[in-house]
């Protein structure tokens, strides 16, 4: 059973991303009364990060394994690096994930999918997980991601929910052959019965997928707003402290000058002290002196 059930995942994922939901209950339906179909049927749709990433893997799987395969070497040989070298094949590393990513964009546009800047985001990350984790590999090998990946390659990345099943860990995607440009068809008008139904499927799963890109933006958007807000509270409570630190200052400033007033004074009144003192220290020895020589011998 699971491998029938991979087999028809496979089929599935490999699927335009519209086409994905129709299909998927039509070959449930098809299976009522199986142990398949209740699976099947329980199948999630991928995001657009997702597809596209399953769509390069099966347009371009060789160029996919070898940098699987890259990443693999590299995080055997990263324990033994410098920081210089490290820094090094980080920037390495973003380089071959970005062009990798630009090829994955224009393999979706050829599909008919426009992908955002933060779809693309999604995608690289998904790409560089896949480098630093060999788990995270795996699930992109299998061509039956679910979610976008991340991974910083430190500890074990949590797949739950990231593949469209358990057993896509060491699965490898089928390949699909690029169709080739459609040339001048033949126009023949044939009245299509189920036309108004099938236009209002397809309207419906361009806004469920136009939704599910909505609410990816607005994540992230609400994810800055709520940095910014912190970041403005931090900035305002530093500015306080700051505040109070120059009160203390001032008021450290104006003492200090209070102080040197007083040490002035207390300079003078001891100079004077001392004159008085030396003054009334030779009345003193001349008053002995003169008892001195009044004494009797």
């Amino acid at each position: 059973m699971a491998d029938d059930l991979l087999e028809i995942a496979d089929e599935l994922y490999a699927l335009a991303l519209p086409d994905f939901t129709p299909a998927r209950d039509a070959r449930a339906k098809a299976l009522k009364g199986t142990d398949l179909a209740a699976p099947v049927k329980a199948l999630k749709k991928p995001s657009l990060a997702a597809w596209v990433v399953n769509l390069l893997v099966r347009r371009d799987g060789e160029q996919v394994e070898r940098i699987l395969e890259v990443g693999a070497s590299l995080r055997e040989a990263q324990a033994a690096m410098s920081g210089d070298d490290l820094r090094a094949l980080t920037r390495q590393r973003r380089q071959v994930t970005a062009a990798i990513t630009q090829q994955a964009r224009s393999l979706a546009s050829e599909a008919g999918v426009k992908v955002t800047s933060a779809v693309s985001d999604q995608v690289e990350a998904t790409l560089t997980a896949a480098m630093l984790d060999e788990r995270c590999a795996e699930a992109v090998r299998s061509g039956l991601l679910v979610t976008a990946l991340s991974s910083t390659g430190v500890g074990e990345t949590d797949l739950s929910g990231a593949v469209a099943l358990p057993e896509a860990l060491g699965f490898t995607a089928s390949q699909v052959e690029e169709a080739p440009p459609p040339g001048r068809p033949e126009l023949h008008v044939v009245p299509d019965p189920e036309a108004d139904a099938k236009a209002l499927a397809a309207a419906q799963e361009a806004l469920d997928a136009a939704d599910e890109e909505l609410s990816e933006v607005q994540a992230a958007y609400d994810e800055a707003v709520g940095d910014v807000e912190r970041l403005e509270a931090r900035s305002m409570q530093v500015q306080a402290e700051i505040d109070e630190l120059k009160r203390k200052l001032a008021e450290l400033e104006e003492t200090s000058e209070e102080v040197d007033e007083e040490l002035e004074g207390a300079e003078e009144t001891k100079s004077e002290a001392q004159d008085a003192l030396d003054e009334a220290t030779k009345a003193r020895d001349k008053v002995a002196k003169r008892l001195d020589r009044l004494q009797p011998d």
